[in-house]
């Protein structure tokens, strides 16, 4: 095989794994908690300690995986610019 077509591959192989990182970033965002949630004390709502801090695990292990996501995504997508570039410099 000659350069061009294992570029042409890899390229392949990129495009798939932004589309992956895209959904994965999109669905880790949707699944974490928004700040308004805890504005029901406003309204007379109370919670006990355990309620307000159930879900703060979670949250914090969502964000750790948001950030690793979006870091990949953004990596993959400066790498597919560049290579786009040198596949288009061989032809």
């Amino acid at each position: 095989m000659d350069t061009l077509t294992i570029l042409t591959i890899v390229k392949y192989v990129m495009v798939v794994l932004e589309m992956i990182a895209s959904v994965a970033l999109i669905v880790l965002v949707l699944m974490q908690s928004s700040e308004e949630s805890d504005l029901g004390s406003i309204a007379g709502k109370t919670g006990t300690y355990m309620n307000k801090n159930k879900g703060n695990m979670l949250d914090r292990l969502g964000a750790k995986y948001t950030k690793w996501v979006a870091l990949a995504w953004g990596v993959l997508a400066f790498g597919l610019v560049i290579l786009l570039t040198v596949i288009n410099g061989l032809d």
